[in-house]
């Protein structure tokens, strides 16, 4: 398919994407025809290392052959199933991912996507607790198919929304590369979320309910809670009577280094977590798992969720095989590995280059924040976007994050089945990418200077 022709489609078939989105410009990308592993081609036949995994929903590799395999023997026998009956492959996955989840967590219930899954939690937690307020982080991002989980969607502005949902507020994320409060960590004691649940005390609308959020925050730009940050806040939201929500679909299921991207932090034991993304290994479902008197309690007042598709046999038994391939192949162990090649090669590259602020994530979810000025802290968004168009140029996809206005943070999140040989290549053509926006920047100011 020519570009010609994937204009006119784009132009007279599609409803348009928002220019400054992610998602903006999608007529000018590579058209994606194969994948495999940890690569994509496109309609030319060229071919890029995929590290962005997708939508994340590749994080196993792409066409991994365990997850075609199971897909292929399960749709020979059933494909769909209604939900007022069970199936065997949804009865297997109940019983799996209960066998892994960190206890008390036990209960699950199976949905299509990640925004589906937090609605869910919260509504769950709302049954649970009798209450309505949920709180969540200034920089996160917990989807955008629904009136709830897009008012919760703080890194996405909410004044684009008609409406938003009644309930829910933020609190400051504990950015501490960007402290909102300018201190440092751990001299500041966490003020950050004393101050948040002091405003959110005299500001909830009743009894509270919640609090959600990512144990990495994705979106935000890779932010990493500093260490204890989650028990301080496990230790806020208890005593008010609110469920401990955590957000799983970005960092669940081997991507931070452990099985449940929580489980970094000692003496955190969340109420409910949501998981999604590479659940399917590439198929759409995400699970809202609980513990058994949060579910008890929940569906004694009335919870209810549930989608036509959600308990589908196919999507279930790909689910099981996720996790077997996650367990068995000891891909939280490589993602751990996989992040200290990362990290090490590209603070490397920031001592060679400049721009490198800051190197931070967990796993294979990695984010490099780009600063003009390492002392001011002055977000390089134009820097960032030169290194990922030419990044892309030599076969190197990735996306860029921030929060706010900034679009300063090159996010990296490479399958956990990526080689040692994938890395370094990736890593050679973020060299070259540094170098050339470093080469475009001297000439703009020589540019500058001879005016």
């Amino acid at each position: 398919m020519d570009r010609s022709k994937v204009r006119e489609i784009v132009e007279t078939f599609m409803v348009p994407t928002q220019k400054s989105s992610y998602m903006g410009g999608l007529e000018s990308r590579p058209v994606l025809v194969a994948s495999r592993g940890s690569t994509v081609t496109d309609t030319e036949g060229k071919t890029y290392l995929d590290f962005q995994s997708g939508q994340m929903g590749a994080a196993l590799g792409h066409q991994h052959p365990r997850i075609v395999s199971t897909i292929n023997e399960t749709m020979l026998s059933m494909m769909h199933s209604t939900k007022t009956m069970l199936n065997v492959p949804r009865l297997e996955l109940h019983e799996r991912l209960g066998r892994i989840l960190p206890r008390p967590l036990q209960k699950s219930l199976f949905l299509v996507s990640g925004s589906d899954s937090n609605e869910a939690a919260v509504d769950m937690a709302r049954k649970a607790t009798g209450g309505m307020d949920v709180l969540g982080f200034h920089a996160g991002l917990h989807g955008s198919t629904s009136l709830i989980t897009r008012s919760l969607s703080f890194n996405w502005s909410r004044s684009k929304h008609s409406a938003v949902a009644p309930g829910t507020a933020a609190i400051l994320t504990p950015y501490c590369y960007r402290c909102p409060l300018r201190l440092s960590f751990p001299s500041c004691e966490l003020q950050c979320l004393k101050a948040s649940f002091e405003l959110a005390d005299a500001n909830f609308t009743g009894k509270p309910a919640a609090f959600i959020g990512e144990p990495v925050l994705s979106a935000g730009g890779v932010i990493v809670p500093p260490k204890g940050y989650y028990k301080a806040l496990q230790d806020e939201v208890r005593p008010r009577g609110m469920a401990l929500i955590l957000d799983e679909a970005q960092t669940g299921l081997g991507k931070t280094g452990k099985l449940f991207g929580f489980q970094h932090e000692t003496g955190v034991s969340p109420d409910i977590i949501t998981v999604s993304k590479h659940f399917g290994g590439g198929l759409p479902i995400s699970a809202v798992c609980s513990t058994a008197e949060i579910a008890d309690r929940a569906v004694a007042n009335g919870f209810f969720a549930t989608r036509s598709h959600a308990a589908d046999p196919v999507l279930c038994a790909a689910g099981t095989a996720s996790i077997d391939v996650v367990v068995n192949e000891k891909l939280a162990d490589r993602s751990a590995a996989i992040e200290q090649r990362m990290k090490d090669g590209l603070t490397a590259i920031g001592q060679r280059h400049g721009l490198v602020g800051d190197v931070r994530g967990r796993g294979v979810l990695l984010g490099v924040e780009l600063v003009t000025d390492p002392v001011t802290k002055n977000p390089a968004n134009g820097a960032a976007q030169a290194i990922q168009k030419r990044a892309m140029e030599l076969g190197l996809i990735f996306q860029l994050r921030g929060t706010g206005s900034m679009l300063n943070v090159l996010r990296f999140v490479p399958p956990m089945t990526t080689t040692d040989a994938e890395v370094n290549r990736a890593l050679a053509i973020l060299d070259d990418s540094f170098a050339y926006a470093a080469q475009a920047d001297t000439k703009a100011r020589a540019g500058v200077a001879a005016q």
